[in-house]
C-alpha cells in the first residue's frame, strides 16, 4: 500500500471512529430520553414496543400483527377478549 493508501485508510479509520462516538453519544441521550419518560409515569417497554412499531412499513406491520393474533388464538390466549373475539370473527368470516 503506497503512502497515499495510508492517508486514505487513517481517514477512513478516523472517520468511522468519529462516527461511532456520535453513535454513542446518541444512544446515552435516548436512554435518558427513555428515563426521563419512565420518571413521569410512561411505561419504557411500551414506549419501546411504539418507536418500533412506527419503523416498520404498514403492511409489514400488519402482516405481523396477524400472524401474532393466529399464533395468540391457536394458544388460546385470546378466548374470551375483544380481541379475541374479532380475531375468531375474521378468522371465520
Amino acid at each position: 500500500m503506497s503512502a497515499g493508501g495510508n492517508a486514505e485508510l487513517r481517514s477512513f479509520i478516523e472517520r468511522i471512529e468519529k462516527l461511532n462516538e456520535e453513535k454513542d453519544a446518541i444512544a446515552a441521550d435516548v436512554r435518558d430520553l427513555y428515563k426521563e419518560a419512565k420518571s413521569v409515569g410512561y411505561d419504557v417497554k411500551a414506549l419501546r414496543t411504539i418507536v418500533r412499531l412506527r419503523k416498520q412499513d404498514a403492511n409489514e406491520r400488519a402482516e405481523q400483527e396477524t400472524i401474532l393474533e393466529t399464533y395468540m388464538q391457536a394458544l388460546g390466549m385470546l378466548a374470551g377478549t375483544p380481541l379475541g373475539d374479532a380475531a375468531l370473527a375474521r378468522a371465520t368470516a
